[in-house]
């Protein structure tokens, strides 16, 4: 009897301790490696808390030599990017005469990109796409186009490449803001705005400039980069993807609207209801960043009967 009642207390005493123990174990799950630290008990993908350098997300102000790459960036990039300049590469990009290939070798292209205006990651961007798309996979089973979505937001970044223009950085990356109206101060270093030619424009420099309340996004003029090329090459190719799709693709970069809630003034009804998701995509896009890797093989499969659903086999860009 003592013996069964010895065996009884250690079951116990294991039961109990096992309950408050934090079991740190490497699984795989769609061909990722995944700390579960950075997920919750339900498989469920959990905003971590530092980036890749160990810092918090988006912080422009750490004294690194990777911060000051990025500060030089945004300094070119806001005094540079006029409502001339874009008007100028948009007449010339919307032309899709670069480049045909399909989009999983663009893809395989940006292998040869880093990105250097974030803060949060130097690895290939090839790798950010995918971390991107198998957390939204994970949280949202049944949106294939968001999966795809998150895929594809960044292929625009293949301006840098020779092929396709050799763009300097700060033309194809970093945050977007509205031209031909005045900057608004949660725009990135808003204060190196004070270089930019469009100050000197008393038309630019007003709450609305040369828009109207509600005017939609779609009539407004976005800094050049990759979002708004990506979004001019899918439109140019008669992708079947949801107008949200188009949506984040245009504006993921646009953190003064879907971070601080800037230039509502200027969206319609449809911004309003395609906002929603993209500030459901931006979690994923920001936070999936990470040293973690993607088994290429394993998931490309289920990305290529994406592509092959909504967009044709060769792509103009």
């Amino acid at each position: 009897i003592l013996i069964f009642y010895f065996l009884g207390f250690i079951c116990a005493f294991f039961l109990n301790s096992k309950s408050n123990m934090t079991f740190l174990v490497a699984q795989t799950d769609h061909g990722v490696e995944v700390d579960s630290k950075k997920e919750n008990s339900d498989g469920v993908f959990v905003v971590p808390g530092n980036n890749a350098f160990g810092n918090s997300f988006r912080n422009y102000s750490a004294e690194t030599e990777r911060q000051k790459t990025v500060r030089e960036l945004y300094r070119q990039s806001h005094i540079n990017q006029t409502y001339d300049f874009v008007k100028k590469m948009r007449e010339e990009y919307e032309k899709v005469n670069k480049v045909e290939m399909s989009i999983w070798e663009c893809c395989e292209l940006l292998n040869e990109v880093v990105d250097d205006s974030d803060p949060d990651l130097d690895e290939p961007q090839i790798e950010h796409l995918l971390q991107t798309a198998e957390a939204i996979r994970k949280d949202y089973p049944n949106e294939d186009w968001l999966h795809l979505t998150g895929l594809i937001h960044d292929l625009g970044k293949v301006l840098l490449l020779p092929s396709f223009g050799g763009l300097p950085q700060w033309a194809v990356v970093g945050d977007t803001f509205p031209l031909g109206c005045a900057f608004d101060e949660s725009i990135v270093l808003h204060e190196q705005l004070k270089g930019n030619h469009d100050n000197n424009n008393p038309s630019y420099n007003t709450k609305y400039g040369v828009y109207s309340e509600g005017c939609g996004l779609n009539n407004v003029v976005m800094s050049w980069g990759h979002d708004d090329y990506m979004y001019l090459v899918a439109k140019a190719n008669k992708t079947t993807l949801p107008s949200a799709a188009l949506f984040i693709i245009r504006y993921h970069s646009f953190y003064p609207l879907h971070k601080s809630g800037a230039y509502t003034h200027l969206m319609n009804e449809e911004d309003h209801e395609n906002l929603k998701w993209l500030q459901i995509f931006s979690k994923y896009d920001l936070y999936s960043k990470s040293n973690v890797r993607i088994d290429v093989e394993k998931v490309k499969p289920y990305y290529m009967s994406l592509i092959e659903k909504y967009f044709p086999a060769k792509l103009k860009w």
